[in-house]
C-alpha cells in the first residue's frame, strides 16, 4: 500500500471511533433529557392533583408572557375600557 491509502485508512478509522463516541455522548444526552423530564411530569402532576404549589392557570400565565414576548413589567400594562385613572 501507497502512503496515502495508509493515511486514508487511519483518517477513516479515527473517525469511526470519534463518531463512535459521539453517538454514545448523545444517547447519554438524550437518556438523562427523558428522566429530567419524567421528573417534572412528576412534580407537575404532584402539584395540581394535590391542589397545592403550582396551579395550571398560573403556569400558563408564564408561557403566555414568554410567547407573546412580554416583559414581567409590562405584564398588567393593560387599559380598561372606561379606565381613567394614571399609571406612576
Amino acid at each position: 500500500m501507497s502512503d496515502i491509502q495508509i493515511l486514508l485508512v487511519v483518517v477513516v478509522i479515527i473517525l469511526t471511533i470519534l463518531l463512535v463516541i459521539v453517538g454514545v455522548q448523545v444517547i447519554f444526552v438524550m437518556l438523562d433529557l427523558r428522566r429530567a423530564i419524567k421528573r417534572l411530569n412528576s412534580i407537575l402532576e404532584d402539584s395540581i392533583l394535590g391542589g397545592g404549589l403550582i396551579r395550571p392557570e398560573k403556569l400558563t400565565g408564564v408561557l403566555e408572557m414568554f410567547r407573546k414576548g412580554k416583559k414581567m413589567k409590562d405584564r398588567g400594562d393593560t387599559k380598561f375600557v372606561g379606565d381613567t385613572s394614571k399609571k406612576k
